[in-house]
């Protein structure tokens, strides 16, 4: 997989492939990841890629010329099929379900904003999606384009060690993750739950999921909710509940 990052700070992108999951995907010729800097197509001493918003107001504008020719560029370096997708509070939420999908893709141009944002008939020319990856403020898309990143590079096949760890991951079956534990047994008087040391797959699977699934309702009620829960789950929920003790809310709440 190509990913281009179009932005005024391309190093900075640059440098989520030199490390972990991402950079062990580079090293292994499965991800590449480049950067586009729109001050590379401007005509000006200067350098200039923003300017004063029409209106008035607050703030620089990241302007039309410079981010657009940087873009087309980039699409014409990149395989067919990329997308432009522009990292901006204004897009859908980056999920799980989100990476899933790009992470078919041939590629990825990301575009990083920044200032108050770019000029919005470059989103209606040039930009196919635009994606945020949540209702908080960032200096600049350049982060918010690194998560993206990381996020998509571990579903590249091969990428991780494990094949069944993304499948595994919090949200891969729309669920936080379960627990886990390490060595040694006991810590601080804390000890691993039993059930993990006893070799039983069938019932270390059951806890995990059952764990999931309480730990999911307790912290996020709201991805529970979207399950549509069968039986099976219904009556783990319960376990799990009824294994909290008095006080905690009825399992059957999440069919709600």
């Amino acid at each position: 997989m190509q990913i281009c990052v179009v932005s005024i700070f391309p190093a900075m992108v640059e440098t989520v492939a030199e490390y972990g999951v991402v950079g062990r995907a580079a090293e292994r010729g499965l991800l590449s990841v480049g950067g586009m800097n729109p001050r590379d197509f401007t005509n000006d001493a200067h350098r200039t890629v923003d300017d004063r918003p029409y209106g008035g107001g607050p703030g620089m504008v990241m302007k039309f010329e410079p981010a657009a020719a940087a873009i087309r560029e980039a699409r014409r370096v990149m395989p067919a099929g990329c997308p432009v997708i522009c990292l901006s509070p204004q897009g859908a939420v980056f999920d799980q379900a989100a990476a899933e999908r790009l992470a078919r893709l041939p590629g990825l141009i990301l575009l990083a904003g920044r200032y108050e944002g770019v000029d919005e008939r470059l989103i209606e020319a040039e930009v196919d999606e635009e994606l945020s990856l949540g209702d908080f403020v960032l200096s600049g898309g350049e982060i918010a384009a690194m998560a993206v990143i990381d996020a998509v590079a571990r579903l590249i096949p091969g990428v991780l060690g494990d094949e069944d760890s993304a499948s595994q991951d919090s949200f891969a079956r729309g669920l936080l993750d379960c627990p886990h534990y390490t060595r040694p047994e006991e810590i601080e008087g804390r000890r691993v739950p039993p059930v993990l040391l006893s070799g039983d797959h069938a019932k270390i699977a059951r806890w995990r999921h059952k764990q999931a699934l309480g730990r999911s309702y307790m912290r996020r009620p709201d991805l529970v909710r979207k399950l549509n829960l069968d039986h099976e789950q219904q009556k783990l929920l319960d376990e799990f509940l009824d294994e909290q003790g008095p006080g905690t809310a009825n399992g059957q709440l999440a069919r709600q």
